[in-house]
């Protein structure tokens, strides 16, 4: 019982480091806008991801009964991947890391709320959770003149289109080599990445070995070992726990954001990332709150 719960402790570190790896890589990709544009950058940290996983596929051998084409299921993901990260890296030019990550972490309330108009069931938290986060919007990103910034709006879609990602991947993960998978949306959504970057950008090797250090960070970190690590710690963790943990990236953005970039937000920022943080919190951990009054004392 003791080592279960070193193992569950352990599985909470990683997920905590997890967080603060995404939420550090919104910095990396705000600094890399510095020299690479938009597309350049998603295809190079992409692929780079992407090949951080080639050594897990061999290790992790073949899944009996697919159901769906490996290829087909990799294009489909790595397309709406692609949607998300490119309208997410266009917008984090014009505004700041840390509320990139905040806006970017509403696709946690954005999820089952597509999933209750899909005729799934929902509970009393995703409610709560999302009136408490899009009043933390309102507080974050509308001006007093009840405009919101460019680059606001752009991140604000893409979480539109990360929640998409999301539930497309648990339809397709089910049928295809979940691994595997995750390495074949990452090429396809680099390659996508790359072909945009070339015909709408300059690209040159001095800009990318200007930008090396954030397309490291956003490659090998957040994308291949921030996965990874992700991975291994969900199969000990408590989802509750989990839930909560990985909504801190959102804050860890806003530190790195403070801390690396000199950014800063006003007190009605601040009010609206408190807000919005606990909207994330109430409408992940809610669900398993309530299963846990059955049974479960493990939250």
């Amino acid at each position: 019982m003791q080592e279960e719960k070193h193992k569950t402790v352990f599985a909470d570190f990683l997920l905590l480091l997890v967080a603060a790896v995404w939420g550090f890589g919104f910095v990396a990709q705000r600094a890399g806008m510095d020299h690479l544009g938009p597309f350049a950058f998603n295809g190079i940290r992409f692929i780079l991801g992407g090949i951080c996983l080639l050594p897990f596929m061999r290790l992790s051998g073949q899944q009996k009964n697919r159901k769906m084409s490996l290829l087909f299921a990799s294009v489909l993901a790595g397309l709406f991947l692609f949607a998300g990260a490119s309208l997410q890296q266009i917008g984090i030019q014009f505004t700041t890391a840390g509320k990139a990550g905040f806006i970017t972490g509403l696709y946690v309330i954005i999820v089952p709320i597509i999933g209750t108009m899909a005729g799934l069931k929902t509970n009393p938290g995703t409610w709560l959770g999302g009136l408490a986060a899009i009043t933390g919007l309102y507080f974050l990103c509308i001006e007093e003149r009840f405009i919101i910034a460019a680059g606001d709006l752009f991140v604000l879609v893409s979480a539109l289109f990360w929640a998409l990602h999301v539930l497309l991947l648990g339809y397709l993960s089910t049928r295809t080599h979940p691994i595997r998978l995750a390495a074949g949306q990452f090429f396809v959504c680099g390659l996508c990445s790359l072909i945009a970057a070339a015909l709408g950008e300059q690209v040159s090797f001095a800009a990318i070995q200007a930008a090396i250090i954030p397309l490291l960070y956003g490659g090998l970190g957040s994308v291949g070992i921030g996965y990874t690590l992700q991975v291994v710690a969900q199969q000990k963790a408590h989802p509750s726990h989990a839930a909560l943990l990985l909504s801190m990236e959102s804050a860890f953005a806003a530190l790195g954001g403070w801390w690396l970039l000199g950014e800063h937000l006003s007190s009605r920022g601040i009010i609206g990332c408190a807000l919005m943080l606990a909207g994330m919190i109430i409408s992940q951990v809610w669900p398993e709150s309530v299963r846990s009054g059955t049974g479960s004392n493990d939250v």
